[in-house]
């Protein structure tokens, strides 16, 4: 394989990590302690998601408009400083609303962090002929969020809430450094310029790109309501035996080679076929806690979630790539913003209903039934897909 692909996918992967795995997911897993500390309700617990997703939106709208050009390494660098500053100052306030600005700076660096690293990656991949390596690089938020999972708990322990979010910002900030290493300008002698090889033997019609970005937005507004709330879910519940936390370890776990195994499947089976499949599998997992909040629903439901999430991501983002090859970042910002306005309204949605029935059951049945009415959106794609 190419030096500069190998560079670029190992640089992408700790971006993630740092954008993603912690500056947006571990918000997840330190909740129930923030929560047990500070005494704030279900919905204040919902709202402060949903700030961080506001920005997300917006973050990801204005990625897609952004004539950055050459200068995305540049943007990446100065963002990624901007996300570990937020994570760290959320440990040095008990104000709610600095949380709230600092949640949606945050989800506003998240959303430019994923669209500029996804077009860098995706097209250092596409010009050296490795594409089917795209699900490693997304393997970065599985690794985030099992990290996040894993070394929380400890942290609490000895620093308490505010302390774990300073000391996840240290471990970004050396992340950070092994970005800038590895990824840098590639200078234009020695740029590979090869046709990318078709996904299908049918080509996607840009007409069919609304039906993606519909899909993917509910997805946004299905997936998101276990994303934020699986944590405190098992933390409430009196059936649930074991530390909650190790909970998302289960989601990190699973979410880690799932881009892997989704993108082969898509390869081999067809990109819509398998996106189909994969959000009607998420929404099965999303119910389950609904049936029953024991451990073996908890686990279930935390494993199918980790394995589908990402996988979609990685799914989507390639479909739209192959639809609009040229001015990636601009399509993937588009994409991106559609499934942030879900994420964004989720939260709230599912935090007040939450906090009204005293119960997490209603939100985890409609964000199940959310996730599957955007993978039936996906039929129609379905006839252009390869057929083996």
């Amino acid at each position: 394989m190419h030096k500069q692909t190998v560079r670029y996918l190992i640089g992408g992967i700790f971006a993630l990590v740092i954008a993603m795995g912690i500056g947006r997911f571990s918000y997840t897993v330190i909740l129930p302690y923030m929560q047990e500390a500070l005494e704030f309700s279900r919905s204040t617990a919902g709202y402060l998601a949903t700030s961080n997703y506001l920005g997300y939106l917006v973050g990801a709208w204005v990625a897609g408009r952004l004539p950055i050009g050459n200068k995305r390494i540049l943007f990446l660098q100065i963002t990624l400083v901007a996300s570990i500053l937020t994570t760290a100052f959320m440990g040095f306030t008990n104000a709610i609303i600095i949380w709230y600005i600092l949640r949606f700076i945050s989800g506003v660096m998240s959303a430019f962090i994923f669209v500029v690293i996804t077009s860098l990656v995706l097209d250092q991949l596409a010009s050296s002929s490795h594409m089917h390596l795209s699900g490693l690089f997304y393997s970065g938020v599985g690794i985030g969020i099992a990290l996040s999972a894993v070394i929380v708990s400890p942290i609490h322990a000895i620093f308490h809430w505010n302390g774990t979010w300073v000391v996840l910002a240290l471990f970004c900030i050396v992340m950070f450094v092994l970005v800038v290493l590895f990824i840098k300008p590639i200078p234009q002698s020695k740029q590979r310029v090869e046709s990318q090889k078709i996904i299908s033997q049918k080509t996607l019609p840009g007409s069919w790109m609304k039906w993606l970005i519909i899909a993917y937005s509910l997805e946004g507004l299905g997936y998101i309501v276990t994303g934020t709330f699986i944590v405190s879910i098992a933390q409430e519940s009196t059936s649930f035996h074991g530390d909650a936390a190790f909970v998302w370890f289960v989601v990190g776990v699973a979410a880690i080679p799932s881009c892997i195994v989704w993108s082969k499947l898509a390869q081999r089976y067809g990109y819509v076929k398998i996106l189909l499949i994969s959000m009607l599998l998420q929404a099965i997992g999303i119910v389950l806690p609904a049936l029953a909040t024991n451990s073996a629903t908890l686990y279930a439901s935390a494993f199918i979630f980790g394995a589908t999430f990402m996988g979609i991501t990685t799914v989507c983002t390639t479909l739209a790539r192959e639809i609009a090859p040229v001015n990636s970042h601009q399509m993937i910002g588009y994409l991106t913003a559609g499934y942030a306005l879900g994420q964004m309204i989720g939260p709230s949605i599912a935090g007040t209903l939450a906090n009204y029935t005293n119960s997490y059951q209603y939100a985890l049945v409609g964000a199940s039934f959310v996730v599957m009415l955007g993978g039936l959106c996906l039929i129609g794609g379905v006839k252009y897909d390869r057929s083996n």
